[in-house]
């Protein structure tokens, strides 16, 4: 991996790179790497550890303002690879050994039911190497310098999990998954509801809403050629699927950028409701704004909730 500074600048763009993250780099890495290439408007929805791999959403320019919608209640689906048998301080392979325990003990029909049992909402411990905060303070700062650690729990919710493949004292599983899920956190509590201790030894995230792994571009292309980076940036209605797009006229559209509500056309209006109240605005010049539904004497207006102008 590669990651030499590139002079050929690309003009700033609109829109989400779906980038397939390799292991070993961290994700701040790979934006910086991005950024390097002339987009210095970014950001990211939702990072992945150094050692995993798959599907990493950059936000690129206006896209930027999309990070606190694609992370709500954004769906992930992760292929996950775990060792019985070991625990580590990091819970999974990139950390330093705690200690080493038997699982001869574990049948593969154990394995199963546990895996099986994760559905609904979860309560999970983070791991004590993670970017949570406790008083500001990331949480793998106090474990690196030896402080205490707080022990945080949160609820997390798991759509779907199942066992894909089992060679004792591997274990592969997929589980989808609410955005912010610690698959690690998932591996920890295998081991020890099978009694035996359990690490994370690969990762592969390969779905992150809306967004597949299969339409992911390897990093190593876009550093290698530059310039293929503009067909490769997804257009930001591409990143809101079933949102409903209000077409305006030129005086509604000078209205919305002055931040004024404007009337919900009542053909869009239920479908703006089966959205949650949310829809996209668009003028002859593009989508200008995430809009929520809200009531202006007892009719139906579209306020702006994040502008997508410069």
């Amino acid at each position: 991996m590669t990651f030499s500074e590139n002079t050929l600048a690309v003009p700033q763009q609109h829109g989400v790179l779906v980038l397939n993250k390799p292991s070993g780099p961290t994700s701040n890495r790979c934006l910086t790497a991005i950024k390097r290439l002339g987009q210095k408007k970014i950001g990211h929805a939702g990072t992945l550890d150094p050692m995993a791999s798959g599907v990493l959403l950059l936000l690129l320019g206006q896209a930027t303002k999309l990070s606190g919608f694609l992370l709500e209640g954004g769906m992930k689906v992760y292929e996950a690879r775990v060792r019985l048998g070991l625990e580590t301080a990091t819970w999974d392979m990139e950390g330093e050994t705690v200690q080493e325990r038997p699982w001869e003990h574990v049948t593969d029909e154990q394995v199963t039911e546990v895996i099986n049992s994760w559905k609904g909402d979860l309560e999970q411990i983070v791991p004590p190497y993670s970017a949570a905060k406790s008083n500001g303070t990331p949480l793998y700062r106090l474990a690196r310098e030896g402080r205490e650690v707080p022990v945080k729990i949160k609820t997390v919710h798991i759509f779907h999990a199942e066992v894909l493949s089992m060679d004792l004292p591997m274990i592969t599983f997929r589980v989808k998954c609410s955005s912010g899920t610690y698959i690690r956190s998932l591996a920890h509590s295998l081991g020890m509801r099978l009694m035996c201790g359990a690490v994370l030894t690969s990762l592969v995230r390969e779905y992150s809403h809306p967004f597949a792994l299969s339409q992911a571009v390897s990093l190593d292309e876009v550093l290698a050629s530059p310039q293929v980076l503009p067909q490769h940036v997804r257009p930001i209605e591409e990143a809101l699927p079933g949102w409903p797009v209000v077409a305006l006229d030129g005086a509604a559209a000078r209205n919305v950028r002055n931040g004024m509500p404007q009337a919900c056309p009542p053909d869009c209006l239920q479908e703006v409701q089966a959205n949650g109240g949310q829809a996209l605005l668009r003028d002859e010049t593009g989508l200008i704004a995430l809009a929520r539904l809200a009531q202006d004497r007892g009719r139906p207006v579209l306020t702006v909730a994040r502008g997508l102008w410069s």
